[in-house]
């Protein structure tokens, strides 16, 4: 009966953590606000937007960086105060950057506004969404939880953009930001009540497991002193800063072949995005991360080459875009589940909430990086080529390092052999290799 009324909790709290995100993945709709803020440059007159071109990504760019950002910080609340307290303090900043902006046309004001404010609110309410989760549930399942929670993030266009495209041609940009920015406040506020930690001295697992999990568990300051780490963070650089290029620009990228019907690119890109992030989850607890890694950054790769012709063709079918977009967009979506994976399995639960912060940096500075870069190509050359080339390049040099995350065997059974195999939860045998 106790294990059941356990089951029953974390599976609440797995829910209020995946609504969290479906709130707080307006980050990915940015490609329509952008593409409403570029119309108004061009269109110019009273109460336009007066932007330079190159500088229309910034507000994402600045988002993105100050999500990574607030990671950290987040993850230390979490870890003292709890998510509770950590998601409230997220809902009412993502409202209060997006009230500001519903405000002001003023390129200064969307970066503070969209860039600092709604970002370090985004990294507050998701810090606090998927620890809590992964701490009712054993290892084994771990990739399963991840994925299922951190979905909710890749799935929210599917109903932002369309409700996105509505209240702009009905409302405008700026009510629109209001509306957005008041009524996320409310749902974030609201579920983070229900986003609670186990009780003190909760064992999920079996008591071998959890022995073993207790004395793998490493401090924030422990990371840098691990090889592993450095290898992690520029894979999720390059991983997650690839990605964010094709989300930041997707409804401009689909647009030569899908006119006035590009903004769908953006919801069908979020099926993908949610599908990667469950997918990679379920995945990586039988195959392990290091594989799953390998095999996703190689694919990506493949994917951005492919992208020089059917994205930069004027006759590209909508379909083959399409295709193209989502299966980008997925392979970036595993990234969210093997990463916070990774953290737990390598350094534990007792720090998680800063240690995944610390590695989220990777998260930012790669989006802030290569969404700025690509811009500024795009810009210069009129085109994506050189956009993609880069991230193709750096996805096969990212392929490569993922490679040495798979220790050789005898390590993993030197590690396995210290308790006995048998007694190892699956996902730890995987951990230690």
């Amino acid at each position: 009966m106790q294990q059941t009324a356990s089951t029953n909790k974390g599976w609440s709290v797995v829910l209020a953590g995946t609504g969290i995100n479906l709130a707080l993945g307006i980050l990915y709709a940015w490609s329509i606000f952008k593409g409403a803020i570029a119309d108004s440059i061009a269109r110019g007159g009273e109460g336009a937007f007066t932007w330079d071109a190159a500088s229309v990504n910034d507000p994402y760019a600045v988002a993105c960086l100050a999500f990574a950002a607030a990671m950290v910080l987040a993850g230390k609340c979490q870890d003292k105060l709890g998510p509770r307290v950590t998601c409230l303090l997220g809902g009412l900043l993502v409202g209060a950057g997006f009230v500001w902006i519903s405000q002001t046309t003023s390129y200064w004001a969307w970066v503070a506004g969209f860039g600092v404010l709604a970002g370090t609110g985004i990294g507050f309410g998701y810090s606090a969404a998927t620890p809590p989760a992964l701490k009712w549930f054993p290892p084994a399942k771990t990739g399963l939880i991840a994925g299922i929670v951190v979905s909710g993030f890749g799935l929210a266009p599917v109903y932002i953009a369309p409700l996105a495209k509505y209240l702009l041609a009905v409302r405008g940009l700026q009510e629109a930001m209001l509306i957005f920015g008041v009524a996320f406040a409310v749902v974030v506020c609201s579920l983070s009540l229900f986003v609670v930690n186990p009780p003190e001295g909760f064992v999920s697992g079996r008591k071998t497991a959890a022995k073993l999990s207790a004395a793998s568990e490493l401090g924030p300051s422990q990371l840098f002193s691990k090889g592993t780490f450095y290898t992690l963070w520029l894979c999720y650089f390059i991983g997650a800063g690839s990605g964010l290029m094709v989300i930041g620009s997707a409804k401009g990228l689909a647009h030569a072949s899908m006119g006035e019907w590009a903004f769908l690119v953006v919801v069908i890109m979020s099926v993908g995005n949610a599908g990667g992030r469950l997918l990679a989850g379920v995945v990586s607890d039988k195959l392990g991360r290091a594989t799953t890694l390998t095999i996703m950054l190689a694919f990506q790769a493949v994917l951005m080459f492919l992208a020089i012709p059917v994205l930069g063709g004027q006759a590209s079918h909508p379909l083959l875009v399409a295709l193209l977009v989502t299966f980008i967009v997925f392979n970036y979506g595993t990234n969210l589940s093997l990463f916070p994976a990774f953290a737990k399995d390598l350094w534990g639960m007792k720090h998680f909430g800063m240690n995944y912060g610390i590695l989220f940096s990777a998260w930012g500075v790669g989006a802030f990086v290569l969404v700025r870069a690509s811009q500024m190509l795009q810009v210069k050359t009129g085109n994506f080529t050189s956009s993609f080339i880069l991230a193709g390049v750096l996805l096969m040099i990212g392929t490569v390092m993922s490679l040495s995350l798979r220790a050789p065997k005898a390590a993993a059974s030197e590690a396995a052999g210290a308790v006995g195999e048998t007694d190892l939860e699956p996902e730890l045998v995987k951990a230690a290799k």
